[in-house]
């Protein structure tokens, strides 16, 4: 791995917010995913509504404003106009996958919307389905796709797109 310098950090080493007014304003997306791992009749009755309603609407709602509001939540993350965030819930053996599609056209990259956006769908379904199941994990938070900028494409191996 090639060493690279961190861009948080100015020349004396103190933590500053990265200056993206010189860079070209591009399209870009990423794509972030996670699982929540949860027993199947968790899973079942969070998809036919009979746990608080519709729980899977009120998960993409949540993801979808979690990822308006990654400005304001990661400390040095650029406030961006999302022109798109898609969340897609899908019913897996071991529980839910959870997948963000975030997209702009700016100056700086959609990840951390991706990756909030997925988190904070999966914190929702947990705070549904937590008075029948305590015991459920939010595991696996990654980006698995990012597309636009100055770097390109980057893809996470070993990941079905």
């Amino acid at each position: 791995m090639t060493k690279k310098k961190l861009t948080h950090l100015d020349e004396a080493g103190r933590i500053r917010m990265v200056d993206v007014s010189q860079k070209p304003e591009t399209e870009r997306e990423a794509i972030a995913r996670a699982i929540l791992r949860c027993a199947p009749a968790t899973r079942d009755a969070l998809f036919q509504g009979t746990i608080k309603g519709d729980a899977l609407a009120t998960a993409r709602v949540a993801g979808i404003l979690a990822a308006k509001k990654t400005g304001d939540l990661i400390p040095l993350c650029h406030p961006i106009a999302l022109t798109d965030v898609r969340i897609t819930l899908t019913s897996v053996p071991e529980g839910i996958a959870i997948e963000t599609t975030a997209k702009t056209v700016g100056r700086t990259g959609v990840e951390m919307e991706a990756l909030v956006g997925t988190s904070i769908a999966g914190l929702t379904l947990y705070d549904m389905a937590k008075a029948v199941e305590r015991g459920m994990t939010l595991e696996n938070v990654r980006l698995v796709e990012k597309r636009g900028g100055k770097t390109g494409i980057w893809l996470r191996g070993g990941e079905k797109l």
